[in-house]
């Protein structure tokens, strides 16, 4: 605890927050003492992975250190500090009225639930006042003027705006490039030379001990495994340390290969991904900060084209910024989504990868193992068969927020629930993201060895993605029959023959009845 009893203003810093180019640390203030606080609550929300808890209490620490470095007053509290409080509401008007402080203030959560409880934060003789993250391009009262509750909104035109807006990638009135969008470029499969020339990641060797001492001894309940060394960044020299690795390594072919799965390299789990998504979440770094960097390396040199730097920052330009529009203008319903009415609880092999489908076991180990997977692994693999599977897009929910660090609610339920599930109705996707198993055929080398049949729809060991695909289609024909996406689709199966299309659905129906042996 700071020395000086008496602070008018006390500054909460929540785990999400840790930016340090923000206006609240241009100058320091005696006054002013900033609070980053541990809470029990905020481990209990849903059951996390140890590593992300682990990233989190690191980075929070290392910020608070770095606050005290540059002069300010700082009160780091660890769960052993704080064990007595349930929420940040207790914690906050214990700290006003032991430093007398006549003023509260916050950065604007990201998060709904924790928005909810800051504004409606009530402290005797305490002024509350809310602040804005500086974080995110698009300014929070802009959101309105891009999506509409209940609307659904494509990406293509918001980013399209959003490029002009900032002038990113632009040639006066036009594309850089002449092109908007290089997605149809963004999907080449490794072949064995590919898997040769793939960067080692870049890792880091964050002690957690003491950490995983204290998350144990408070009995946190978690998920993964948790490992001596993180990987993850967990200041902001580490996390531009990894920006720039990303820039001069992986993003001359991250374009290329952004959709592209394999195993069959010890790199398999970072591939030619930036894995900057922890830092970002977290705000160590900013992503104009982050799309300036790349669109530098970019310009001065000649073995970048422009569709690995246009799937970047499409990605950072878009993508991250429309979700956080979607999540904000439609919470707090968007989190109750279903659509499809889906009920099916998440089976077991989720949290220990004991499966026989090779795609399943690879992605949820690698995520167990490292609290990371890649987009495509998160909605094509993962994502893909809890659709089919009609699991409860709330178990969906909580399974993804869990288990990835960089999972933070605003960012993952609308990837979850809207871009992967398609409960949110089609706000998001404007088309359910089902496919069979020649996707993951297609995109992947983990059919090759796997005990299923990529090949058959309904033989007893046929790849249950086949089945699925076509049972998912033919069960929900009245929801989505007519989506001009899925015309061709319905086409094929409708020239299935009747026996044929038994055939199917029957062992579609196995697969259903049989999840959990899967």
């Amino acid at each position: 605890m700071p020395a000086n009893p008496h602070f008018r203003r006390v500054r909460i810093i929540l785990g999400d927050q840790l930016n340090p180019c923000h206006s609240w640390f241009n100058e320091t203030n005696p006054e002013n003492l900033y609070v980053i606080a541990e809470l029990i609550s905020e481990t209990q929300y849903t059951r996390h992975h140890l590593q992300k808890i682990s990233a989190f209490f690191m980075a929070m620490a290392d910020f608070a250190s770095t606050l005290k470095e540059q002069g300010h007053a700082v009160c780091h509290l660890t769960l052993d500090d704080t064990q007595q409080y349930k929420n940040f509401t207790e914690l906050l008007t214990a700290l006003a009225q032991d430093y007398q402080a006549s003023h509260i203030d916050y950065q604007r959560p990201d998060e709904y639930r924790l928005l909810q409880e800051f504004r409606t934060l009530n402290i005797a003789a305490t002024s509350i006042e809310e602040f804005d993250t500086e974080h995110f391009l698009l300014p929070f009262d802009q959101l309105g003027k891009h999506f509409k509750q209940g609307k659904s909104a494509r990406l293509e035109a918001f980013y399209r705006r959003l490029r002009k807006q900032f002038s990113i990638l632009m040639e006066g009135e036009n594309p850089s490039g002449g092109q908007w969008n290089y997605d149809s470029s963004n999907r080449k499969k490794f072949k064995a030379r590919d898997l040769e020339l793939l960067p080692e990641p870049k890792v880091f060797s964050n002690d957690t001990t003491e950490v995983m001492q204290r998350i144990h001894h408070h009995n946190v309940a978690c998920i993964g495994r948790g490992h001596q060394q993180l990987n993850l960044p967990t200041n902001r020299q580490q996390s531009l340390e990894m920006l720039e690795f990303f820039c001069v390594n992986c993003l001359p072919n991250f374009g290329d290969f952004q959709d592209a799965m394999t195993e069959s390299s010890p790199h398999a789990w970072s591939l030619y991904h930036s894995r900057l998504s922890f830092s970002l979440n977290t705000k160590m770094l900013n992503p104009k900060e982050v799309i300036e960097r790349a669109i530098d390396e970019y310009e001065r040199r000649s073995d970048i084209d422009i569709s690995q730097i246009e799937g970047f920052v499409r990605q950072i330009l878009g993508w991250r910024e429309y979700i956080r529009g979607i999540y904000w203008r439609n919470m707090p319903d968007y989190a109750t989504g279903n659509y499809f009415q889906a009920n099916r609880d998440l089976p077991g092999y989720f949290w220990n990868a004991e499966t026989r489908m090779n795609c399943i076991a690879k992605a949820v180990t690698q995520s167990l193992e490292t609290a990371y997977a890649h987009h495509i692994q998160r909605l094509m693999v993962t994502g893909e068969f809890t659709l089919l599977a009609g699991i409860d897009p709330s178990q969906v929910d909580d399974w993804y927020l869990g288990i990835y660090a960089d999972a933070i609610e605003w960012v993952q339920l609308p990837n979850t629930r809207g871009m992967s599930q398609y409960a949110d109705g089609g706000l998001i996707a404007s088309k359910p993201y089902a496919a069979s198993g020649n996707y993951i055929n297609k995109m992947s080398d983990y059919c090759r060895n796997c005990t299923y049949n990529v090949k058959s729809r309904s033989d007893e060991d046929s790849c249950p993605f086949n089945s699925l695909y076509w049972d998912f289609l033919e069960r929900h024909r009245s929801q989505i029959g007519n989506n001009p996406r899925l015309k061709m689709a319905y086409v094929t199966w409708d020239r299935f023959d009747q026996d044929t299309q038994a055939a199917i659905l029957a062992r579609a129906g196995y697969c259903l009845n049989n999840l959990e042996t899967l």
